[in-house]
């Protein structure tokens, strides 16, 4: 397995294994131009995992200059439990702190338990003291 910053020409790409993984967290934020305006906002911050040439991965990552964000983490199904998706994870994280960023969140479904499960085995918190509002 190989991990490479994501580069907008694997949008395709990374957009149908999204609709697989990621599909109720998709919006019109996702398009084509705002993620490459997201990729080029924080270079090399997002990244796609290949097996073979082909993307099995991916986690786009960022921040707004204060705090770091990860968004779509996505394996797809049959390579999940390989360990891609805590490598990808890592990478992310470190890519973020060499940017000066010392805190990531990460926002996950309350009833998605498997995602729950696997950000805290990375040191992630749960927080109860925070609703998100979006607009």
């Amino acid at each position: 397995m190989e991990i490479r910053s994501m580069k907008i020409e694997d949008y395709d790409e990374i957009f149908s294994i999204w609709q697989i993984t990621s599909k109720r967290a998709l919006s019109e934020a996702d398009s084509r131009e705002n993620i490459e305006r997201y990729l080029l906002r924080n270079k090399g911050m997002s990244l796609v995992a290949l097996e073979s040439g082909r993307i099995i991965g991916t986690v786009l990552a960022g921040h707004d200059g204060r705090r770091g964000f990860i968004h779509h983490m996505a394996v797809l199904p049959e390579y999940r439990r390989k360990h891609i998706g805590n490598a990808l994870a890592t990478e992310a994280i470190k890519k973020i702190a060499e940017d000066g960023i010392d805190k990531t969140h990460i926002f996950c479904y309350r009833d998605n338990l498997t995602g729950q499960g696997f950000w805290t085995s990375l040191g992630f918190k749960k927080r109860g003291d925070l609703f998100v509002y979006s607009k």
